[in-house]
């Protein structure tokens, strides 16, 4: 303790000698960073930060904590470029929404300006949007896009090809032998379902549809094959649009930052980042979900799971709510995280090499149950804040970049609400994380659901957008947890730490596997 003090002392001197004023609790987070170091290497941080804040051109002799981390930020990526970071988190209210133009054939980044209550246009609009991205990698892919004529030869001698039709395609005429289309699946009146999309909507006969792996519920969107008699189609196959790799997805975002953050370019193939992801092998990154602190045994477990990484701390771990049991007094809350923050109070390589990132759920104060959803209110985590500097508020979904690795996170109870809106039901029980994972990744949406039982603002839809597929989609669901992989994408259910004996998920970027990890109730402190 008196290390510390002699440095902030130390910190606020140097700042001055360099035309600089430091407030004591940015002094004391500094103090915090260069207090493993020994008193040569200090003089040389003090000096390097210095040196980037005075080119930061600050428009006040005061540095902020944002000025200050920004220093720190940049210094610890020497050899990379300047917009380059090795780990980083952005919230959904940040993430860009592009719009897809049918002339260029490209994904444009929209201007407009979103706002939570946005104008009644943008109900239809959203899903809209999404119709145009499931309809642009449907006409591409192999049973659909046009013949190639390889050597006078067509392609349609090998593959069948489709034709996909819109709904007033169907309208307009009275019978049609086979028809393809896709749209959204909805129930326009009382136990009838109907296929829609931008042009109209035709009624469905499911009676002897063939259901293909996913779960089918309204709202999502389908691929109806059949035949049209009368102003019905009767179905004989029902399933979703095709999957496509994000690497031939990215192609249609140009050279544009798609996935959200500072760097202006996408970070996926930055060679720098791919070299710096492969070498560090010892990169890990923790997933809990259902973090009760108001449970006293849960705190226990945190305790030691502090404790236990204190010696190899992880690039970050991530906790998900419900923090406590639904209360009306949201500020009860606070207590809790200041709680939370006494557990690392001896952890002082942890909480300076590691990211605590906080994900709400539903259940968590202050917002409605509407997705996304905001970030825990500051006011109520200041003590942690303050404890932990490198704790971070997110939203939930929220996105993480470790270098080229793009992590979705999402706290939703989400299998329960497939199963109770699912139209037919998967026979292969055994499998229904396949299913699961199968509807994420077709949709290429976190909730392809109706909005009743997962109601989104229709501004930020796109922040719930799978597309292009990330590298890992991480589910706090309270469910058993699974790890499935499909086309290039691993999904992953941290299931209940809380419920599951205390178990938690450890990813390794460096060879994209993930490891099972339990706190054992036996294990001494």
């Amino acid at each position: 303790m008196e290390d510390l003090v002699k440095l902030k002392k130390k910190i606020s001197s140097y700042f001055k000698l360099s035309g600089f004023l430091i407030l004591s609790e940015n002094s004391e987070y500094l103090a915090g960073q260069l207090l493993p170091f020994d008193t040569a290497e200090r003089e040389k941080w003090l000096t390097v930060i210095t040196e980037n804040l005075q080119s930061q051109r600050l428009q006040s002799q005061l540095v902020e904590r944002p000025a200050l981390e920004k220093a720190i930020n940049e210094i610890n990526r020497v050899g990379l470029d300047e917009d380059q970071t090795v780990f980083s988190v952005i919230d959904a209210f940040s993430i860009p929404r592009y719009d897809y133009n049918r002339q260029s054939k490209k994904f444009e980044l929209s201007s407009e300006p979103r706002v939570l209550l946005t104008k009644p246009s943008m109900k239809s609009g959203h899903l809209r949007q999404r119709y145009e991205l499931l309809l642009q990698k449907t006409l591409r892919h192999e049973l659909f896009a046009p013949a190639v004529i390889e050597n006078g030869v067509s392609a349609e001698s090998r593959i069948k090809k489709f034709k996909l039709l819109l709904c007033e395609n169907l309208l307009a005429t009275s019978v049609v032998e086979e028809a393809v289309v896709l749209g959204l699946l909805t129930q326009l009146k009382e136990g009838k379902f109907f296929i829609e999309d931008p042009t109209g909507y035709v009624e469905l006969d499911l009676s002897a549809a063939r259901f293909h792996a996913g779960f089918f519920c309204e709202g999502c969107f389908v691929l109806a094959e059949g035949a049209y008699d009368e102003g019905v189609l009767k179905v004989d196959g029902l399933g979703f649009p095709p999957v496509e790799s994000a690497a031939s997805s990215r192609a249609f975002f140009g050279t544009h930052n798609s996935w959200g953050g500072e760097s202006r370019k996408l970070l996926k193939y930055s060679s720098q980042l791919q070299e710096l992801e492969r070498s560090n092998s010892e990169a890990t990154i923790v997933f809990l979900s259902d973090v009760r602190l108001d449970q006293a045994i849960v705190m226990e477990k945190l305790r030691l799971l502090f404790v236990g990484y204190d010696s190899c701390p992880p690039v970050a771990i991530i906790l998900m709510g419900p923090f406590a049991v639904s209360e009306r007094q949201p500020h009860a809350l606070r207590s809790h995280f200041d709680a939370l923050a006494a557990l690392a109070n001896d952890c002082d390589r942890l909480k300076q090499e590691t990211e605590l990132i906080l994900v709400p759920s539903c259940e968590d104060p202050t917002a409605p149950n509407i997705l996304p959803r905001p970030a825990i209110p500051k006011t109520l985590a200041s003590g942690l804040l303050k404890a932990w500097p490198r704790t971070k508020l997110l939203t939930n979904p929220c996105r993480l970049q470790y270098c080229t690795q793009q992590i979705v996170v999402c706290r939703l109870d989400l299998m329960a609400k497939f199963c109770r809106n699912t139209l037919h039901f998967p026979t292969d029980i055994n499998n229904i994380e396949q299913h699961f994972t199968r509807t994420l990744i077709c949709q290429g949406h976190l909730t392809p659901i109706h909005p009743i039982a997962s109601p989104v603002y229709w501004d930020y839809d796109a922040a719930l957008w799978l597309y292009p597929l990330p590298d890992l989609i991480v589910i706090g669901d309270s469910c058993q947890s699974f790890t499935v992989s499909q086309h290039g994408c691993t999904v992953l259910n941290t299931g209940s730490f809380l419920k599951s004996k205390f178990s938690f998920k450890v990813y390794i970027p460096s060879t994209k596997t993930i490891e099972d990890s339990e706190i054992p109730d036996n294990r001494a402190d």
